[in-house]
């Protein structure tokens, strides 16, 4: 996680980043060195990736939500939070988030650029819209996730989401959202991506511009503005600190747990097709 000292800023508690470094480095190894990428070597593979991979490209956005309902005012009457710094923040990062731009400079979440992107190389996404519609319902999280038929492994996935939401602890969900973000995608990934695009006729453009825009944005402008906003929520508070930790290590292995779970899934298809 050697990004948290290049933008720690001035500010930032350098003891307290110092042993972050130091807990998730080992659990951050596994999950960039992760063999999943290897593992998708075609149209068909990157359909199952995407499959499951939506279901953590939605959640992303709940974390979100969460924060700027914890963060800034929204209610009515508005009042001024205490987060002074933070919550422009994170009304900076949705903005980016939840109506960026994409190819053709229409408004569109990052979540519905994703899901487009899945459309158009034929992926399903009868499950992530189900799930959608059974939440939006009303219907318990495990219900929803049943009765959509999400795969397993994504379904645990959301589920450790919703574990760090329900903490109702703001540091702890801006540290999942902070460290178990899309930046753990590499680069040899989207090296393929290009590749097959090509051999495609284009039809990855938009997963293309999904996996650059979102991965580019968090390096450049989002990852800094959220490692501020944790260093606001956390202050020198020992015991903050900890937490946060603790929740990016949560965060770490749920999505290595994921990238496991689409793992299997991929090898059950060659074996199916073999």
């Amino acid at each position: 996680m050697e990004y948290i000292a290049k933008h720690k800023g001035e500010t930032m508690n350098q003891n307290s980043v110092g042993r972050l470094n130091e807990q998730v480095a080992p659990i951050r190894k596994v999950l960039t060195e992760h063999s999943i990428y290897g593992h998708i070597q075609s149209i068909e593979d990157l359909r199952i990736f995407m499959e499951g991979h939506v279901f953590a490209v939605w959640d992303f956005m709940s974390l979100l939500k969460a924060l700027q309902r914890g963060i800034t005012c929204v209610e009515v009457p508005w009042f001024p939070t205490p987060h002074v710094t933070s919550r422009r923040f994170i009304n900076e990062i949705v903005l980016g988030e939840e109506s960026d731009l994409d190819q053709k400079m229409n408004c569109t979440s990052h979540y519905e650029l994703y899901r487009d992107a899945m459309l158009d190389c034929g992926a399903d996404t009868s499950s992530i819209d189900r799930f959608l519609d059974h939440m939006r319902a009303g219907k318990a999280l495990s219900v929803a996730l049943r009765e959509s038929e999400a795969p397993l492994h994504a379904a645990k996935f959301v589920e450790s989401t919703w574990r760090l939401l329900s903490s109702n602890k703001i540091h702890v969900i801006a540290a999942a959202f902070t460290f178990g973000r899309e930046e753990v995608i590499p680069d040899m990934f989207r090296a393929f991506i290009e590749r097959l695009d090509g051999n495609l006729g284009g039809k990855l453009e938009c997963f293309k511009f999904y996996l650059e825009r979102h991965i580019d944005i968090d390096e450049h402008s989002h990852t800094p503005l959220a490692l501020q906003m944790v260093e606001e929520l956390c202050g020198d508070d020992s015991d903050r600190w900890q937490e946060v930790a603790d929740a990016t290590v949560d965060s770490l292995q749920a999505r290595i747990a994921l990238w496991n779970g689409i793992k299997k899934a991929l090898q059950m298809r060659r074996r199916e097709v073999a």
